[in-house]
């Protein structure tokens, strides 16, 4: 009897396991079907051409739209002062993206049957390829210099968010006038209190251009991070600050935003959004309390624009940079953001 009870139970334990697996599937392919699905209430959204050229009528903000539908994860755009207005979408899927001066970075992703691979494309005024570079995990940062002759990209080679010290990444730049191929920042030469550097441990990300050859960017060792300011021809990353990681340089050059770790946050959650002079080293904690985990950008010279998690993956989100007013929305179902003119 206790045998038969025994085989009863495992069989009933089978079935819903079963059961619960295929639920699971069903649920997971119903949710991929609703993806391409336009959802009530979402941003409307239609093919059109979309230009990496400098307007002539007004500003213009692109984004990797995340709407659900089908130009999801499409590159978009929308007038800069009509944000949540129609979005004209160009066909080009992104998971990062940047763009200046003609010139854009798409970082994609390759689908595989067992695995998927990255790349990043640079990209022509009309959106169109001009070179790719394989990417050696999975895309996190993007930027193009102001005169678009340089773009830079970092990826997770190992791991998948900055809040833990189990990551590791990989920063790249471009010269795209003679595709002049930087593969690995990790190669240059740290200077530390004056001195080179050398650790095993050492993690660079987070670029952010000045110039064609005066770049910032995040460096982490030791369980410590550094903003440094980086010279190509000298392959040298010079730290200047503690405590910064995905620096954003101002239009004028002389401030930079950032995520701060700040002691007391939730491990998961550690960061909220600082500005930093970098002629005083004075830090500034901008009016947005919650976490931030991403490379905030100057939407002009005194407002910044960062994503936030949202009801379709992520919104985007604006605050002054000098530490008054306070958050409030741009544009919903957006992340990587860019404006051009």
């Amino acid at each position: 009897m206790q045998n038969r009870t025994r085989v009863i139970v495992l069989l009933v334990a089978v079935l819903v396991l079963g059961a619960v697996g295929t639920g699971a599937v069903l649920y997971a392919a119903d949710r991929t079907a609703r993806r391409d699905q336009v959802q009530a209430g979402g941003p409307p959204v239609e093919s059109g051409p979309v230009s990496l050229q400098v307007p002539s009528g007004g500003r213009e903000l692109l984004f990797r739209n995340m709407a659900w539908g089908p130009h999801r994860d499409e590159i978009t755009t929308v007038p800069a002062d009509h944000p949540d207005g129609p979005r004209t979408a160009s066909g080009v899927q992104c998971l990062r993206f940047h763009a200046a001066a003609g010139t854009g970075i798409c970082l994609q992703a390759q689908r595989g049957a067992l695995e998927d691979t990255y790349r990043a494309v640079i990209l022509d005024d009309h959106l169109r390829e001009r070179r790719s570079f394989p990417a050696a995990g999975i895309p996190t940062r993007s930027r193009v210099s102001p005169s678009g002759h340089l773009a830079a990209w970092t990826v997770f080679v190992s791991g998948d968010s900055y809040a833990g010290s189990d990551f590791s990444t990989r920063t790249s730049i471009v010269d795209v006038r003679d595709w002049n191929l930087r593969e690995n920042l990790e190669d240059f030469t740290v200077i530390l209190d004056g001195r080179p550097y050398q650790a095993h441990d050492i993690n660079i990300w987070g670029v952010t251009f000045a110039d064609d050859n005066t770049f910032y960017a995040t460096v982490a060792s030791a369980g410590t991070t550094h903003l440094v300011r980086g010279d190509l021809a000298a392959r040298t990353l010079t730290a200047l600050h503690d405590n910064v990681e995905c620096p954003s340089l101002s239009p004028d050059g002389t401030r930079v935003a950032y995520k701060k770790r700040v002691p007391g946050l939730p491990a998961d959650a550690p960061w909220r959004l600082y500005v930093l002079d970098l002629a005083t080293m004075t830090e500034t904690a901008t009016a947005e309390q919650r976490d931030i985990d991403d490379q905030a950008l100057w939407s002009g010279g005194d407002t910044l624009v960062y994503a936030l998690p949202g009801d379709y993956g992520a919104d985007l989100w604006t605050v002054p940079a000098d530490g008054t007013g306070s958050a409030r929305p741009v544009t919903k179902a957006a992340v990587a953001p860019a404006y051009l003119g």
